[in-house]
């Protein structure tokens, strides 16, 4: 299940550079995260950076996106995946 911040958010500005997948940004009011590329921090941490610093505790589970562990898992491969950097073939 990816993440969701609510009006709540006072903009405080710590959430977004905790977010290993870069999927939390800034909307026309408030700060946002992207269910496509929010995995809850699955692949790099226990739980959610983003929840543990929020002041406000205004993060909580998108009841619109429903993922089971698996899928986290596979969303952070695929993001892994798109995110890595071609390795040059070898000169000889």
């Amino acid at each position: 299940m990816a993440l969701i911040i609510t009006d709540e958010c006072i903009n405080c500005d710590v959430c977004e550079p905790e977010c290993p997948n870069e999927a939390i940004a800034m909307g026309p009011e408030i700060y946002r995260i992207d269910p496509a590329r929010c995995t809850e921090c699955v692949g790099h941490f226990d739980e959610p950076q983003c929840v543990q610093v929020c002041p406000v505790s205004c993060i909580p589970l998108d009841p619109a996106y429903v993922e089971s562990r698996e899928a986290l898992w596979a969303k952070y491969r695929r993001l892994m995946l798109a995110t890595a950097k071609p390795t040059p073939p070898e000169t000889v």
